[in-house]
């Protein structure tokens, strides 16, 4: 649920291949972001932060949108030493925003401000202002409010639309969203904010896989293969087993029984959509690839000479599935790398807490 400033315990350590891959990714981020002119703190991020840092102590709650996979490495700098736990909410997106109505968490917030106001009158106006880092979904989270609000309290007029993208660093000023009447209250969507400095080259790595660091400082190719370092050492991939066990119920008929088991419209969408990634089948047999991959490999993933075996088995294994014709040998790289990262960062490709975190406390 959601919760006021909620209590994370360290997990287990990540195994050493894992761990050795963010550590030289996170330090290649931070190497690149070092080179005169290349920043992920942009004069933009600056001067957004200044104007969030004077709206703060003007506003009557503060929802911190944190990213699920990474809850710890993604809190917002701002807030850490932040005077009132009382006036701040902890949201995790793609958890309690994505698999709970966003009419439930608009009566969480108005039952949290009439504990402020301290009333049971709906005669006075209340701001909140969602605050968190670039690429974690404040403002598809404004949309939603802004829209649940509007139509809850049959109110007429035209929506006003946040713009929402799959890049850091879309919106670039401080906006208003209406989220209710009776009392008004109002949502405060803000750019995403990033410290100057990041001294952990791990948070570093973790928050350029998850998209809040643009790809541009490290290259999809080596953040798909940090990808799948996490993914070999998880068990999300044994879910897929089923997929494989299909796949050789399958090939045990015959061609005639094989064909009559398909339909004429799903071999020509097949056909018609084999290049695009986001289809079922695709995501299926990229699934079963992957967990073939993973179960015939004998090597110690423990060993990173070893996991950088594995990881590009799967490179060539997932090139297939995919369908990316053979180039040069980076063109067809970087066309598996961005495919593979798009079905990660939408889920497609299993979940995963990349943050040593227990959820004993949400």
């Amino acid at each position: 649920m959601w919760s006021s400033c909620p209590r994370f315990v360290a997990q287990e350590q990540p195994m050493a291949a894992t761990a050795s891959f963010a550590r030289e990714l996170g330090a290649a981020v931070r190497k690149m972001a070092g080179n005169k002119g290349t920043t992920w703190y942009t004069p933009h991020m600056a001067a957004a932060s200044r104007a969030i840092a004077e709206r703060i102590p003007l506003v009557d709650l503060v929802l911190e949108v944190r990213d699920a996979r990474i809850p710890l490495s993604s809190e917002c700098e701002q807030l850490r030493n932040f005077p009132s736990s009382s006036r701040r909410i902890i949201a995790l997106n793609k958890m309690d925003l994505a698999n709970r109505s966003q009419m439930k968490l608009l009566n969480f917030l108005q039952a949290r401000l009439r504990e402020l106001k301290r009333t049971d009158h709906s005669n006075y106006t209340a701001t909140i202002m969602l605050l968190g880092i670039p690429n974690v979904g404040k403002s598809a989270l404004a949309n939603s409010l802004h829209q649940v609000g509007r139509i809850s309290a049959a109110e007429k007029g035209r929506l006003k639309h946040a713009t929402v993208s799959p890049q850091p660093g879309e919106t670039k000023d401080i906006s208003s969203f209406k989220i209710a009447s009776h009392p008004n209250i109002y949502v405060l969507d803000t750019p995403g904010i990033l410290p100057a400095e990041i001294l952990d080259v791990e948070v570093c790595s973790k928050l350029a896989l998850t998209g809040a660091i643009s790809d541009c400082f490290i290259g999809q190719t080596e953040l798909a293969r940090y990808f799948l370092a996490v993914l070999n050492t998880s068990n999300e991939y044994r879910k897929w087993a089923k997929l494989s066990k299909t796949e050789i119920d399958i090939s045990s008929f015959d061609h005639k029984t094989e064909c009559s088991g398909s339909s004429e419209l799903e071999k020509r969408q097949k056909k018609q959509y084999a290049t695009d990634h986001t289809q079922d089948f695709v995501v299926n047999e990229v699934r079963r690839t992957l967990f073939e991959v993973i179960s015939s490999f004998d090597g110690n993933q423990e060993d990173e000479k070893n996991s950088v075996q594995l990881i590009e088995a799967q490179f060539a294994a997932v090139q297939k599935a995919f369908h990316v014709p053979l180039e040069s040998v980076d063109d067809t790289c970087n066309k598996v790398a961005s495919k593979l990262l798009n079905l990660y960062r939408t889920g497609r490709l299993g979940h995963y807490t990349l943050d040593r975190v227990l959820w004993n406390s949400l």
